[in-house]
């Protein structure tokens, strides 16, 4: 497997702007601005009217402090997450069915053993990690993957403990299933966020099928659901009506848990989770049919269903989010930063009162697909699609 810990490259790629040095690439301090055009400039699929102003295609930001931008690690594999350590190491998974373990520069330290088989297909395979609260006293990790069942595939959470001079895990206990298991091997979601008490969060996709999906819905389904798992491992449903929610995170200023979800042809949605509510797939939403066909019947607003805080037509796939929570870089600070898959970029959000008021693109100039974006070290870390592994940090 090729690893490269020197720099690749360092850069701004922002927003189409590309300003060379030799081999180094430097986001220069610019003056702020009021007011930018929208980063959206296409035109949408579905191009519904938004339920209030900011909804989408808000004013467009541009970063004023200089960074730079290395890419510091290779073709990793098919990687779904990058997730920091407790001790400022790196997790990342492997759809395949693997964890590694990195040091903050990229670099392997060790790869684990003593996982459960997955089910590689499709979206399905390895998914999202997490550690315990109480990790360096425990030891205890825990993940989520596609199992095999007798009806097909199920999304499975498990929790062992890490021994990390070996990279064995052991006492492992599947502790939540999403049933049901189902015949297809798409939209499992699924991401995990422990809360400040301690409970830790599960975001289960709706499994694709149009005679499945309407099971997000469902209050006997945890399909299309974000679950909530106790101490002592009872599951709750906190919302429903989710299609694949890929992205999972709580806002360090408030304790409030956010959610990135796909639509399907438009309607990407960013949304506040709250206990209880019901988010509308596949009754409402701002996309369309792969066929552009209407969705149900085709409306966007009904009584008794959240609207998202943000939604994006065109579709940018967002896959993982994360608040920022370094110093390094100051007006990033709580601004929510999302993976995007057919994007192909790092999407800034800068978010106040619970609404988004300005959006900017970053690393657009890589050309590749984003799954997982992690904020750890003082850094911004955002991995692809093709397991490549970026680093921005102050310049």
């Amino acid at each position: 497997m090729k690893r490269e810990r020197s720099f690749l490259f360092a850069g701004l790629l922002l927003l189409g702007h590309l300003a060379t040095h030799a081999n180094d690439i430097h986001n220069p301090a610019t003056p702020a601005k009021d007011t930018l055009p929208p980063v959206e400039t296409k035109s949408g699929f579905a191009n519904y009217k938004p339920a209030f102003a900011g909804q989408t295609r808000i004013a467009g930001a541009k970063t004023t402090t200089p960074f730079k931008v290395e890419k510091i690690a290779v073709r990793l594999g098919n990687p779904f997450a990058i997730v920091p350590m407790p001790n400022g190491r790196l997790m990342v998974t492997l759809k395949s069915g693997a964890m590694e373990i990195l040091d903050k520069d990229g670099g392997l330290i060790k790869k684990l053993t003593g996982l459960p088989e997955v089910v590689y297909a499709g979206q399905g395979g390895l998914l999202d990690v997490t550690f315990s609260p109480n990790y360096s006293s425990d030891h205890t990790m825990y993940w989520c993957y596609s199992e095999k069942t007798d009806g097909g595939s199920i999304l499975a959470v498990a929790k062992g403990r890490l021994d990390e001079s070996s990279g064995k895990i052991d006492n492992v206990t599947i502790i939540f299933r999403a049933a049901p298991a189902t015949k297809g091997n798409l939209q499992f979601g699924s991401r995990l966020v422990f809360n400040k008490t301690g409970e830790l969060y599960v975001s289960c996709g709706e499994k694709f099928a149009p005679d499945i999906r309407i099971q997000a819905q469902d209050p006997k389904s945890y399909l299309g659901k974000i679950i909530k798992l106790s101490k002592n491992g009872a599951a709750e449903i906190i919302s429903s009506g989710h299609r694949n929610p890929e992205g999972l995170d709580i806002d360090p200023s408030t304790g409030e848990l956010w959610e990135s979800e796909f639509g399907p042809h438009g309607g990407d949605e960013i949304n506040l989770i709250r206990p209880g509510k019901n988010y509308g797939w596949p009754i409402i939403t701002y996309g369309l049919e792969y066929s552009n066909d209407k969705v149900g019947d085709g409306i966007q607003q009904k009584a008794g269903m959240e609207q998202p805080v943000y939604y994006w037509d065109p579709v940018v796939s967002p896959s993982g989010i994360c608040f920022y929570t370094g110093s390094s870089i100051p007006e990033w600070k709580n601004n929510l930063f999302v993976a995007c898959l057919s994007g192909q970029h790092v999407d800034r959000l800068i978010i106040k009162n619970n609404k988004v008021v300005g959006e900017e693109r970053l690393l657009t100039e890589t050309k590749q697909r984003f799954r997982d974006v992690a904020s750890a070290n003082n850094a911004l870390y955002a991995i692809t699609d093709d397991g490549d592994i970026y680093r921005i940090t102050k310049q």
